[in-house]
């Protein structure tokens, strides 16, 4: 494991435990991390071991993903938001001294980040969303009125994560099915190396995903609520970093976005996973960011 990260465990007001990793904080300015759905914290770590030279590390897997519980029943956008909120002021708490707390979160995660920050407008001093699934005004009303049937769940990326492969006889074995494949195409073989070395886990038959297919599927068969009231309430200063090649609707979403204020969109070259396809750049280029 890597020794400048050592892992965390801490039982929200909720009745279950949330885990991930940090640094040791040293007094240095904080990063904390969130992932997009399906993976966790770690997969991310060619991207963010870099960084620890400057930065000090809280990194959080949100219920279901990598080592954290997955607590009952998918409890919304909105919760996960305020359990990783709490889990952020009990560290907080911990330091000796104010540092600069910066907010970092990939797709779901990007969106997470967003609702923490319209939830306590104190919680970051700066934050950046990696091409976050911002769904615009429009989108949000059909998904609403979609859900009345209980149909959202049968939207295409939730049947597809529910029929996902979830178990191979080894980790070799699960690298060759995802080398190449739909999300991971372009991915940098470290990358997807840390996705096989940490969302997955041991079984007594190989290996299994972390993150339980039907978790990945109610994330995606569902939408947060209050998202454009809450992201209006935002006054911390945020950058966006579109993807050149994403989803539509989150250019839309940006675009809007920026007649506002506190937000500020790059285009940055690959897909959604770009930092996956260019983790030391990527690396480099959040240092610029926040260290100015």
């Amino acid at each position: 494991m890597i020794t400048e990260l050592e892992p965390w465990s801490y039982q929200v007001r909720s009745g279950f435990n949330l885990r991930g990793w940090r640094t040791e904080f040293t007094g240095k300015p904080i990063i904390h991390f969130l992932h997009g759905n399906g993976f966790c914290g770690l997969t991310y770590l060619p991207m963010l071991k870099p960084l620890l030279n400057d930065f000090d590390l809280l990194i959080t897997d949100l219920p279901g993903h990598g080592d954290s519980d997955t607590g009952g029943r998918f409890m919304g956008w909105n919760k996960c938001a305020s359990l990783a909120l709490e889990v952020l002021h009990h560290f907080t708490s911990l330091l000796p001294q104010a540092v600069p707390v910066y907010g970092v979160g990939h797709s779901w995660g990007g969106v997470l980040t967003a609702l923490m920050m319209s939830k306590d407008k104190h919680c970051f001093d700066q934050a950046i969303l990696m091409d976050p699934v911002i769904f615009p005004p429009g989108m949000l009303r059909v998904m609403a009125t979609i859900d009345l049937f209980g149909m959202l769940q049968h939207t295409p990326l939730a049947r597809q994560a529910k029929v996902r492969t979830e178990s191979w006889p080894t980790k070799e074995a699960a690298f060759d099915y995802f080398h190449e494949r739909g999300t991971f195409k372009g991915w940098k073989r470290e990358c997807l190396q840390a996705y096989v070395d940490y969302a997955l886990q041991d079984t007594a038959d190989g290996v299994s995903l972390k993150c339980p297919p039907k978790r990945e599927a109610d994330i995606f068969g569902s939408y947060p609520k209050r998202l454009w009231p809450s992201l209006n309430r935002i006054k911390t200063p945020t950058e966006i970093w579109a993807a050149k090649k994403t989803f539509p609707f989150i250019a839309r979403s940006i675009e809007r976005l920026q007649s506002q204020r506190f937000f500020h969109s790059e285009t940055v070259e690959g897909g959604h996973c770009f930092m996956q396809e260019r983790p030391e750049e990527l690396a480099e280029r959040l240092r610029k960011q926040l260290l100015g």
